[in-house]
């Protein structure tokens, strides 16, 4: 088997291990690597949603339509242009999707990983929850939902726009 052959099945089975453990425990495996603080928690959504996205990427590509790239090497098209002409435009929207998606899901959760120190939205509502300010919790509560149903109008227009 030839060493190019190795790389996808390696970058595939990598992209897997990343996607099995949930944002929270790859939170408390980089609170333990560089401390507690929004650095873990960007790093724990950074990673997780990277092996989310590039599964979702993955099976875009492979479930592309054929039919315009067959028509494009008929007419003598180098495989640049096969990629800008035939591929991209069908894999783009949903790309975005995904992406957007992905978005709201790190808004999510950003609340709850700063419930195990990794920063983020939660920290301040851990924080009122600590000393029991309860008007503090209703008022930060109120702002996340604020946030997420702000986020999903404002991506549902965007989806609908490019899609």
């Amino acid at each position: 088997m030839s060493r190019l052959r190795v790389l996808p099945g390696m970058g595939k089975f990598t992209l897997s291990v990343i996607r099995v453990f949930p944002e929270m425990i790859v939170a408390i495996l980089f609170i333990k690597a560089v401390g507690p603080g929004s650095f873990a928690g960007v790093l724990a959504l950074g990673v997780h949603s990277i092996g989310m996205l590039a599964k979702l990427f993955s099976e875009t590509i492979e479930g592309i339509d054929s039919g315009p790239e067959e028509a494009l090497i008929a007419c003598g098209a180098n495989r640049l242009q096969i990629i800008r002409f035939a591929v991209i435009p069908q894999v783009i929207p949903q790309f975005l999707s995904y992406t957007l998606y992905r978005f709201e899901i790190n808004i999510r959760s950003a609340t709850t990983l700063g419930l195990v120190g990794a920063g983020g939205i939660g920290t301040p509502l851990i924080f009122a929850l600590q000393v029991r300010n309860w008007n503090r919790v209703g008022v930060i509560l109120l702002g996340i939902v604020l946030l997420v149903v702000v986020t999903d109008f404002i991506s549902s227009r965007f989806r609908a726009k490019i899609i």
